[in-house]
């Protein structure tokens, strides 16, 4: 498990609207994409510079592909990088203002401290 590869992955994702909609739409190719072209891409280095080992386990897989973000935050994703992302792929299928965030809260509502270890 490597809470650094999922958080990567919510990170980069969210900060592109493309990835976003791609993500929303067809998230198990999207993951299947990310994870062969960016997964090991060192972070703010020249294209070019790569690692060679990173990859999801089948638990972080299943969960990303499912958009299971309260299996993501037992998985020890980050709940902020979780909730930015859900929100801009989910917040416009709610009528009601907050809709999303409301679910996001009552779905993780039995999680009881401490909260799983989001250090990297």
């Amino acid at each position: 498990m490597s809470k650094y590869l999922l958080n990567k992955f919510l990170y980069t994702v969210d900060r592109d609207a493309v990835l976003v909609e791609r993500y929303r739409e067809d998230p198990s190719g999207t993951v299947e994409w990310w994870e062969t072209e960016y997964a090991n891409r060192i972070l703010n280095c020249p294209d070019g510079e790569s690692s060679t080992w990173l990859k999801f386990d089948e638990a972080e897989r299943a969960a990303l592909v499912s958009h299971d973000y309260p299996a993501l935050f037992d998985l020890g994703a980050h709940p902020f990088l979780t909730l930015t992302l859900f929100i801009a792929m989910f917040e416009r299928d709610y009528d009601e203002p907050l809709g999303f965030q409301l679910e996001y809260a009552r779905r993780l509502s039995d999680r009881k401290l401490p909260y799983p270890d989001i250090a990297t």
